[in-house]
């Protein structure tokens, strides 16, 4: 359900399940989690295959679970979602077609986001009673802003591409978001996961000025050598 190939600097994971959307039962996050833990290249890129990019969880999974189950299935998406986030390399989401639910929720563990015309983008779950419970809840308003997360989540409504584009839920449209992963993977590989690091520390003003500090003088020293 998952397909992992290496293209030089790139691994591409594919979310295999067409039949389904790309929806996620247990299993698939299983394998995408341990796909991604078995990575290493610099760029990892993240695609669907056929007319969507992940329809989110499977709901068939879903509304047989009981309270203890849901909540280890839940946190079974927030492992992947996280270790999509800190991944050490660049994660481009290509979202082309739908991207529903927990898709949404793991283009936005993604560091950037890259969508097709087609793409199409809805936090859906308020509509089935639900809603995403893959670390969407803090990702989207950080992304988003508050107001449009709010209005998306409990609105539940579908937005194109261009309108995705505006409020920022990704950060480029184009016809072929494979090649925003190749774009990444032709610059150096030290400095894109020292930026990603320093980008995403979250620690006071103080630390990260220091690691900051300390990242930049590794990597001169390593033009030097």
């Amino acid at each position: 359900m998952v397909r992992k190939t290496v293209d030089g600097d790139v691994c591409v994971m594919t979310l295999a399940r067409p039949a389904r959307r790309n929806a996620l039962d247990s299993a698939a996050l299983r394998e995408l989690e341990r796909a991604v833990a078995e990575a290493s290249e610099p760029v990892l890129y993240l695609r669907g295959e056929g007319s969507a990019f992940c329809a989110g969880a499977d709901l068939e999974e879903v509304r047989a679970l009981d309270a203890d189950a849901a909540s280890e299935f839940a946190a079974l998406g927030q492992r992947v979602a996280n270790a999509l986030e800190t991944y050490d390399g660049a994660v481009v989401a290509g979202v082309d077609g739908a991207a529903r639910g927990g898709g949404v929720e793991l283009a936005l563990a993604c560091d950037i986001r890259v969508a097709t015309p087609e793409a199409t983008f809805a936090e859906t779950g308020v509509k089935l009673g639900l809603f995403g419970a893959w670390g969407g809840t803090t990702r989207l308003p950080r992304v988003v802003g508050e107001g449009e997360a709010l209005d998306l989540a409990l609105s539940g409504r579908t937005v194109d591409a261009e309108a995705a584009l505006r409020m920022g839920l990704v950060s480029r449209v184009t016809d072929d978001p494979r090649a925003v992963a190749d774009e990444l993977a032709a610059v150096d590989g030290a400095a894109l996961r020292a930026i990603k690091r320093r980008l995403r520390d979250d620690t006071d003003q103080q630390t990260g000025d220091e690691r900051e500090r300390e990242a930049f003088a590794a990597l001169v020293t390593a033009l030097e050598s």
